[in-house]
């Protein structure tokens, strides 16, 4: 039986200090596999924009939280961001999430749990950034930015920053089970936030 072996790094804690190693070892393992496609996420636009100077010459996609995300008509994602990621070569995707769209409005008004969220919170037992991870390739796909079915790696976060990396094989949202995850590249090994 073939196998294959790769290293996957455990950070000891969540959030923005692994944000730069996540990053590295992300563009690393993209070139020993020739994955041309990279999925990263970001609130502020900050994360996105240390992911152009690491991914210079990759198909990037930073993608945000939906506008309205933390209310009404809010917008995290800061224009002067978005301007210098898109100058850089990325693109930048605001859209509903794969995960709490209708069905978040849904427990809002009438306090059941719908599967969107239960799915987000089967893949939080990995830890936040794994569910991220698998969120955000779902809504790249889904606007188009990246090929389904294909092999891409994709960044999240617990928080804020960037703590985990996946190589996964794309789908889109209607597909979702065809999603994969191929590889973990680095997550924390404690997890994420609780609930």
């Amino acid at each position: 039986m073939a196998e294959r072996q790769a290293v996957c790094t455990y950070f000891s804690d969540t959030g923005a200090s692994n944000t730069e190693r996540c990053l590295a070892l992300a563009r690393e393992r993209a070139d020993e596999l020739g994955i041309q496609h990279i999925v990263v996420a970001s609130t502020s636009g900050q994360s996105g924009l240390h992911a152009t100077e690491h991914m210079r010459g990759l198909h990037l996609v930073v993608v945000s939280h939906s506008s309205g995300f933390r209310g009404p008509n809010i917008e995290e994602f800061q224009p002067e961001l978005r301007r210098a990621i898109e100058e850089a070569g990325a693109r930048v995707l605001t859209t509903q999430h794969a995960f709490g769209g209708v069905g978040r409005a849904i427990r809002r008004k009438v306090g059941t749990y719908q599967i969107d969220e239960v799915m987000a919170f089967v893949l939080r037992t990995f830890c936040d950034g794994v569910k991220v991870a698998c969120e955000i390739t779902l809504m790249a796909a889904d606007a188009g930015l990246i090929p389904a079915s294909r092999e891409v790696i994709a960044i999240g976060g617990t928080g804020q920053g960037l703590d985990s990396a996946l190589v996964l094989r794309s789908a889109n949202s209607q597909d979702y089970f065809d999603l994969r995850v191929l590889e973990v590249i680095c997550k924390p090994r404690c997890g994420g936030r609780a609930g």
